[in-house]
């Protein structure tokens, strides 16, 4: 069952997949904004796919975010998430990416809860519009 309060963990060794350079966010070899937005989504929806229903997902809706300080390659970026606020289906997290020195990154990002199947569908369904 959804409760407030449920705690997430993830992290990831920045080397040169996930670099700004790599993924085209900038020209440095520091860890990208987009990696570490990518990582905080996943931190919060694994968080929580445990206490869903049987054919439930989370899609997110809403991120916002700091990115604070340059993180070089070779140290692990550790995310944090936390479930704050549950109003029906959308999900509200408090989100946090360290480095090992120092914060360098937080905010809020909101998913809903979905059926897959009936997402799917009306996504699907926009290939013939």
């Amino acid at each position: 069952m959804l409760k407030i309060g449920i705690k997430g963990s993830q992290s990831v060794t920045v080397d040169n997949t996930n670099s700004a350079r790599t993924m085209g966010s900038g020209t440095l070899e520091v860890f990208a904004t987009p990696a570490m937005a990518a990582l905080m989504e996943k931190t919060a929806w694994t968080s929580i796919a445990p206490y869903l229903e049987e054919g439930q997902g989370t899609v997110g809706t809403r991120l916002d975010i700091t990115h604070d300080a340059p993180t070089p390659l070779g140290l692990t970026v550790t995310c944090e998430s936390e479930l704050i606020e549950i109003d029906g289906r959308r999900l509200v997290f408090q989100i946090t990416a360290s480095d090992g020195v120092s914060v360098i990154g937080n905010g809020r990002h909101e998913r809903f809860i979905i059926m897959d199947e009936k997402f799917m569908k009306k996504a699907e369904e926009r290939l013939s519009l």
